[in-house]
Formats: C-alpha cells, sequence, structure tokens
C-alpha cells in the first residue's frame, strides 16, 4: 500500500469514453493536486454514494482532478457517469494492473467465499506526482470529507 511521500505509480487507461488517460500526462499538462479513488464497481449502492459525493462537492475543490478507477469495462462506466451526470473521469482497470500497483487489489471475503477484489480506497497526488494523503480503507460517505479536509490542511 502506497503512503504519503511515495511516488505516485503512472498508469495509462482507458476512460469512461473509451480514450486513454495517463497520470504522467495530466500531471504535466495541469499542475493541479489530484485524487485517484478505487471502487469495486459502478452503480452499485456504495460506489454511487461515493462518486456521487464527489460530484457534489466539485464546487468546492478548485482546479483538484477526480479520478475513479474500478475493474469495469468502459461502457458500464460511460452508463454510470451519464446516469448520475458525475462529470469527472471514470477509468477501467480490467486486469487491476493499477490496483495492484496502488497496493489495492486485496484478498477479500463475503458470505464466507475468498475472493480477489478492489479495496476502496484513495490517494491524494500533489503536483510533484507524490502521495500526500492515502486512505487504505476509506467509507463511500467519508471519500469527499476526507478530501475536503485534506485540501484545507493543504
Amino acid at each position: 500500500m502506497l503512503k504519503p511521500g511515495d511516488k505516485a505509480p503512472d498508469f495509462t487507461l482507458l476512460d469512461q469514453n473509451g480514450e486513454p488517460f495517463t497520470l504522467s500526462a495530466s500531471l504535466r499538462q495541469r499542475k493541479v493536486w489530484h485524487l485517484i479513488y478505487f471502487y469495486p464497481k459502478a452503480d452499485t449502492p456504495g460506489c454511487t454514494v461515493q462518486a456521487c459525493g464527489l460530484r457534489d462537492i466539485a464546487g468546492q475543490i478548485g482546479d483538484t482532478v477526480i479520478l475513479g478507477i474500478s475493474p469495469d469495462k468502459s461502457p458500464r462506466l460511460k452508463k454510470f457517469d451519464d446516469k448520475y451526470g458525475l462529470g469527472f473521469t471514470l477509468m477501467s482497470d480490467e486486469d487491476h494492473a493499477v490496483a495492484d500497483a496502488y497496493g489495492v487489489w486485496v484478498e477479500k471475503k463475503n458470505y464466507g467465499k475468498t475472493y480477489m477484489g478492489v479495496q476502496r480506497s484513495a490517494f491524494l497526488i500533489g503536483e510533484d506526482g507524490k502521495v500526500e494523503k492515502a486512505w487504505p480503507t476509506i467509507s463511500p460517505k467519508d471519500t469527499p470529507i476526507n478530501l475536503l479536509a485534506a485540501l484545507e490542511d493543504g
């Protein structure tokens, strides 16, 4: 799991529109903080609360870039974005390589079954590409609250 001070692993993933997004290019083009959050599955109750909470604070976070990553395919992400008017980048990590790199592809248990999946987590990346804040397990409702608090501390 990444911690503050670590360099954020670079990646290129397809967004909800099927367009490639590269973290390092975004950091070069936009000298602002980036929130990268990982969530298990688009349009499920917890993930919807989390995404809509971030959408609802977008006007309070200045130029901070919000990036959501899940194992869902781009068309599902597009439907999720359109349904809730999220307005930020969602990316498909189907092979979970980025989740692995960030240390959030983990063993999970549900109803007695063990499986691998995304641990809901978030990372605030500074302009220099280093992790400023890391929330290795975060509740859907706390994601926007923690982001606002981190930006205030800034």
